[in-house]
C-alpha cells in the first residue's frame, strides 16, 4: 500500500469512527474522493479495505454502505484478537524467532518511537503509526508459522474494530488516548523482549493484556455515554451498547 492509499485509509477510518456517516448511509467514492481531495482509486482502494475491518459492507445497490454492530460484537472481536496474537507471541518466544523476524519487530520498535513519543502526532505521524503498527502485528502473526492460527486471524480481521489499527483513532483523540498509544507501544517492547528471553508465558500475557487498551476505550464509553464522543468516536454506530458484557 502506498503512502497515499495508507493517508486516505486513515482519514476515512478516522471520518468513520469519528461518526459523520450515521448506520446505513451509502459511501459514494466521488463524494469521498472530492472530501478528501484525491482521485478515487485510493478511495476505492480504502473502501475495499474498511470492509475488510468489518467497518462499512457491500450496498444492495452497489457500492458500499455504513454498519451498525453491537457492543458485544466490539468487545468479542477484541478479546479474541487478544488470545489468538498471545498464543502467536507465545510460539515466536518458545519456538524462536528468526533473525529476520526479529530484525522487522526491532525496526518497528525504533520507527514507532519516533513517531509515538512526540509531543503532538499530525495527519502524516498517525498514518506511519498506523503502518508501523499493522507491519508489527502481522509479523507476529506470520512469524509464529501457525498456518491455523493466520487463518483465523484473517477471519477476524473482517470483524468490526478488531483490525490491529482499528481503534487507532479511538485512541488518538483525546491528550488522554495519546498516553494509551504510548502504552500500547511500550507494550510492542515488553512483547519483543519477552520474545527475545525465549519467555512464552510472560509474552502470551503481553499479547493478551496489550488488546485491553482498546477495551477500556470501551469502558469509558459506557461510563460517561457524553464524552464518548471524545474517548470512542462512532459510538452512535453502536447499537445495545448498555448490553456490553465486562469481564
Amino acid at each position: 500500500m502506498t503512502t497515499q492509499q495508507s493517508r486516505v485509509l486513515v482519514q476515512l477510518r478516522g471520518l468513520i469512527l469519528n461518526g459523520t456517516f450515521a448506520p446505513g448511509e451509502r459511501l459514494a467514492e466521488i463524494p469521498l474522493a472530492e472530501r478528501l481531495a484525491t482521485s478515487r482509486t485510493p478511495i476505492r482502494q480504502a473502501l475495499v479495505t474498511l470492509e475488510h475491518e468489518g467497518l462499512i459492507e457491500a450496498s444492495p445497490g452497489g457500492g458500499y454502505q455504513m454498519r451498525s454492530f453491537t457492543m458485544q460484537d466490539v468487545a468479542d472481536a477484541i478479546r479474541l484478537r487478544g488470545v489468538l496474537e498471545g498464543f502467536a507471541a507465545r510460539l515466536l518466544a518458545e519456538n524462536g524467532a528468526s533473525r529476520q523476524v526479529l530484525k522487522v519487530l526491532n525496526d518497528c520498535l525504533t520507527e514507532g518511537d519516533a513517531v509515538v513519543f512526540k509531543a503532538t502526532m499530525d495527519l502524516d505521524d498517525y498514518t506511519r503509526y498506523a503502518q508501523i503498527n499493522d507491519r508489527f502485528h502481522e509479523t507476529i502473526i506470520e512469524g509464529c508459522a501457525n498456518k491455523a492460527l493466520a487463518r483465523m486471524m484473517e477471519t477476524l480481521n473482517g470483524q468490526a474494530f478488531a483490525a490491529a489499527s482499528a481503534t487507532l483513532p479511538m485512541q488518538s483523540s483525546t491528550e488522554e488516548g495519546h498516553e494509551w498509544m504510548k502504552m500500547a507501544h511500550r507494550t510492542h517492547h515488553a512483547m519483543v523482549q519477552a520474545i527475545e528471553s525465549h519467555q512464552g508465558s510472560r509474552a502470551q500475557a503481553l499479547g493478551e493484556e496489550h488488546v485491553e487498551i482498546a477495551r477500556r476505550n470501551l469502558d469509558y464509553a459506557m461510563d460517561d455515554p457524553e464524552h464518548a464522543a471524545k474517548i470512542l468516536p462512532g459510538f452512535q454506530l453502536v447499537s445495545d451498547s448498555e448490553k456490553l458484557l465486562r469481564p
